[in-house]
């Protein structure tokens, strides 16, 4: 079973998530549990923690179901010390603020070298930023969000995602979130049906299905290996009906959380509706 929803607000507390998910008929969703713009966050009071998870579980959204993200200022590749050393405090701030909420999962963009040290250099410095997050918290995977390779940002081959988790100790704590947007603008031509297939060959030779967690379900402004991040409501972007209708039928994404980032949440509830009606 697909499990579609939307990254959704969390405007006068995070426990607003699960009722703003519900609202649009979403069966999973994503939220920042803090800002998005600022390295530190206001705490998040266990009275505010209680009624998160009992939302979530009133209106069955289960841990698996939820794909949090950390804030956009965080660079875990950065090559500048004091930059590196803001990230991986608040990385581990954004991976506990998960624990203290009982999720599972936090998703994330890799990391950019700003074009200032060697691309495996700062691919190896990712994946120890994530190895000193994962000694310091228990319960939470780090998922490594592919993105679309604008300007020096890593992340958008799936063999410099393949580097950064063969630097992870910890396997079991890593994971992969594939945007399709991003993946289209990278070069992957998921568009037509035999790039799509082998998109996913690809994935799994490369990569390996038993990393992936969890999916962005976007449209895309841009042409096929753009290398720029725009995203499209559906069916308005280059994506085409196709994909989406050859995606909602493919059973290697059932129970996961297929989350919609597209850019107006006005569509959100109709979007989903559109999607579900796909399903052969």
């Amino acid at each position: 079973m697909k499990y579609v929803g939307a990254h959704v607000s969390v405007q006068g507390g995070v426990s607003a998530a699960p009722l703003n998910a519900n609202s649009i008929g979403a069966k999973s969703f994503a939220l920042f549990t803090g800002s998005s713009s600022r390295w530190h966050s206001k705490s998040i009071t266990e009275k505010e923690a209680q009624a998160f998870k009992e939302r979530c579980a009133a209106y069955g959204y289960p841990a698996h179901l939820i794909l949090p993200h950390d804030n956009f200022l965080i660079n875990l590749g950065s090559p500048d010390p004091e930059k590196l050393d803001k990230s991986r405090k608040s990385f581990l701030d954004e991976m506990k603020r998960c624990a203290q909420l009982g999720l599972t999962m936090l998703n994330f963009h890799p990391g950019s070298h700003l074009n200032v040290i060697p691309e495996d250099d700062c691919l190896d410095r990712i994946a120890e930023s994530i190895n000193l997050a994962l000694e310091q918290t228990d319960g939470v995977t780090a998922v490594i969000e592919n993105t679309a390779g604008q300007g020096s940002n890593l992340g958008h081959r799936f063999e410099q995602i393949a580097r950064i988790i063969d630097g992870v100790e910890d396997k079991g704590r890593v994971g992969v979130c594939i945007d399709t947007c991003h993946s289209y603008s990278a070069g992957y031509d998921i568009s037509s049906q035999e790039g799509y297939d082998l998109t996913w060959r690809e994935f799994d030779s490369v990569i390996g299905r038993g990393y992936l967690r969890g999916i962005h379900l976007n449209d895309d402004k841009r042409e096929l290996g753009s290398r720029i991040d725009r995203h499209a409501s559906l069916r308005t972007g280059t994506l085409g009906e196709e994909f989406f209708r050859r995606f909602m039928n493919d059973p290697r994404f059932d129970d996961m959380p297929i989350i919609l980032e597209t850019p107006d949440d006005s569509l959100w509830k109709k979007e989903i509706e559109w999607l579900y009606s796909l399903v052969e």
